[in-house]
């Protein structure tokens, strides 16, 4: 019997590590389909720690994928300011944008995090978020937008940074918020996905430090080491395949299939849990 509740035990979270990765790139909110997959399989994994836990392996996969943008920023940055190469303004001035949008999450998430957490996972708030979310693709699916990464400027980088911090809300999709906004402001879609995602690693990457202190608290992190492992690995292969899958979606320009999914989902959310 204890062999069963084992295997339950690893299933359930590979479940959970399945949901994390293919949702966190993808624009559908990761947090609100945790929240969903807890209620499905009564999973009781619920403080932020594994969150940010399998959210790290989120990340992993996108610097894995961007790694020759991240490369090739910091060597840039690196040539202008202490070679003085104005080549290399551009990329310079993209990492102070990312910079500037990385802020108003960070502020947010130190003042309000663990208020907006508790008081927002409900899964009714995740339904009416995810249909929010689902509205907002619908209004951008066809957009165009003309900017490149050498065209931002202060004012765009900040509106995609306030649409970060709404994103912590569960059910708004992070990568959801971020590209809606940086069309929204004339971005290309390739420029957006860039920028969306090059955004998305100070932020995972400063959640994961600042909590390391309460992870290494976290009696679950010593009890469930072996399905916290596994729904780390699972999350990271989902979410490198997740992020290849939403990059040829939006090359080809097919947003709707994200609004037609959080349609469904969230009246799931709404109407049947």
């Amino acid at each position: 019997m204890e062999s069963l509740t084992n295997l339950w035990t690893l299933f359930q979270y590979f479940i959970l590590g399945i949901v994390q990765g293919i949702t966190e790139p993808i624009p559908v909110s990761s947090s609100g389909h945790l929240i969903i997959a807890r209620e499905l399989f009564n999973v009781e994994a619920r403080g932020l720690s594994f969150e940010i836990f399998v959210n790290f392996a989120s990340l992993l996969a996108v610097i894995l994928i961007y790694r020759k943008d991240i490369v090739r920023l910091i060597a840039q940055t690196w040539r202008f300011l202490f070679k003085g190469d104005k080549n290399a303004k551009s990329d310079f001035m993209f990492v102070i944008y990312l910079v500037i949008a990385t802020i108003p999450v960070g502020v947010v998430g130190v003042l309000f995090g663990d208020v907006l957490g508790e008081a927002l996972s409900g899964i009714r708030v995740v339904g009416v978020t995810l249909l929010i979310t689902a509205l907002f693709l619908w209004i951008i699916r066809n957009l165009q937008g003309r900017k490149q990464d050498g065209d931002l400027s202060t004012k765009d980088a900040i509106i995609v940074g306030l649409a970060q911090a709404v994103a912590t809300t569960p059910g708004i999709s992070r990568s959801g918020a971020t590209i809606v906004a940086s069309m929204l402001v004339g971005m290309k879609k390739e420029t957006a996905l860039r920028f969306s995602f090059l955004l998305y690693i100070p932020v995972s990457l400063g959640t994961g430090l600042l909590e390391i202190p309460e992870i290494v608290r976290d009696p679950a992190m010593g009890q469930l080491w072996g399905p916290y492992l596994l729904a780390f690995i699972t999350a990271f292969i989902a979410s490198y395949f997740g992020l290849k899958l939403f990059m040829d979606i939006m090359r080809r320009g097919k947003l709707e299939y994200f609004a037609y999914y959080c349609v469904a989902v969230g009246l799931l959310a709404l109407f049947f849990l």
